[in-house]
C-alpha cells in the first residue's frame, strides 16, 4: 500500500488536508471517504488497508475544523459548505485518478454528508457506502437540543462537550483507548454544526425515496450514538437501490469493532459487484 498527503483550498479559503492510500498494482476503482464528527481521516487507515488490498484507491480528507484541515474546530458555517467541500474534493480526486469507477464512503456525520450529497447534488458516481450514518441520534434530550438551537443564534462557535461514553464507539478497548489518546480528536461540537447536521439528517430521511444510485448502508444494533432504526427506515424507502445490513451487537465504529473483518468484507463484496 502506497500513501501520500496533500493540501487543497476550500471555496472560502481554508487550507484543507487530504491523504491517499493506493494499491501497488493497477487500481480497479476509487473510493472517496468522508469521516465523522470529532475525528479525522487518519483514523480510517484500517478501512484503507482492506480496500487497497482489494485493488481500490482510497482518497480521504479532513473535514473543515477537523484534524489537519483549517477552520474553527468542529464548526461549519452551513451544511452547504460541507457539501461544497465534498464536491470539490471529489473533483480533485477524480482528476488524480481519471477513468476509474468512483464510489463515495461516509461514516456517521460523514454518512449524513454523503447521503445528502447524493440526494441534493446528484453526483455521477457508481455508488455510495455509509456506515452508522447520522440520520437520527439515539438520544437527544429536549433541553440539549433547545440549548444548541439557542446558541446557534447567540454563539454558533461555542463549545458543546461531547455527551457519549467512549465505550459506545467500539467493543474493542484498544480502539477506545486510541481514540481517547488521539491528539487530533476534539471531544466537542459547536452549536452551528450540530444544528445544521440535525436539520440535514431530517431532510435526508424525508427524501429517501428520491435516492438515485446504489447505496450500501451498514449499522450495528447496539449503536448508542446514531440510531440504526433510522438507517433501516431510510433503506426501506428506496428498496430498488438501497441495501441495508445490520450487525448484531455492533457499536458505532463498525470498522473498529469486533466484527470489523466481516464489515469490511461486506464493503469489498458490494464494491466488487458494482464494477
Amino acid at each position: 500500500m502506497l500513501t501520500s498527503e496533500r493540501s487543497w483550498q476550500s471555496r472560502d479559503g481554508l487550507s484543507m488536508f487530504a491523504r491517499c492510500w493506493s494499491p501497488e498494482g493497477s487500481p480497479r476503482g476509487l473510493v472517496c471517504l468522508t469521516h465523522g464528527i470529532d475525528e479525522h481521516s487518519g483514523r480510517f487507515a484500517g478501512v484503507a488497508a482492506a480496500l487497497t488490498a482489494a485493488g481500490y484507491v482510497v482518497e480521504a480528507y479532513d473535514l473543515r475544523g477537523h484534524g489537519r484541515s483549517g477552520g474553527v474546530r468542529v464548526y461549519a458555517p452551513s451544511f452547504a459548505a460541507l457539501l461544497d467541500d465534498l464536491e470539490d474534493f471529489l473533483a480533485l480526486a477524480r482528476a488524480r485518478h481519471p477513468g476509474l469507477p468512483t464510489f463515495l464512503y461516509g461514516h456517521s456525520l460523514g454518512g449524513n454528508i454523503v447521503v445528502n450529497f447524493v440526494l441534493r447534488r446528484r453526483p455521477e458516481v457508481a455508488g455510495a457506502i455509509v456506515t452508522s450514518p447520522w440520520l437520527a441520534l439515539t438520544a437527544h434530550p429536549r433541553k440539549r437540543l433547545l440549548l444548541a438551537w439557542s446558541l446557534d443564534w447567540l454563539a454558533p462557535r461555542a463549545r458543546l462537550p461531547a455527551r457519549f461514553d467512549l465505550a459506545d464507539l467500539s467493543r474493542d478497548p484498544r480502539e477506545v483507548a486510541a481514540y481517547a489518546a488521539d491528539p487530533l480528536v476534539q471531544h466537542h461540537a459547536t452549536p452551528r454544526l450540530f444544528v445544521t447536521a440535525h436539520r440535514a439528517a431530517r431532510q435526508a430521511r424525508q427524501h429517501a425515496g428520491e435516492l438515485g444510485l446504489p447505496m450500501l448502508l451498514l449499522h450495528g444494533d447496539q449503536d448508542r450514538i446514531t440510531d440504526w432504526r433510522a438507517t433501516a427506515a431510510f433503506a426501506a424507502r428506496a428498496p430498488a437501490l438501497a441495501t441495508f445490513r445490520c450487525f448484531p451487537g455492533g457499536r458505532h465504529e463498525l470498522h473498529h469493532d469486533l466484527d470489523r473483518e466481516q464489515v469490511l468484507g461486506a464493503v469489498v463484496a458490494w464494491l466488487t459487484a458494482r464494477r
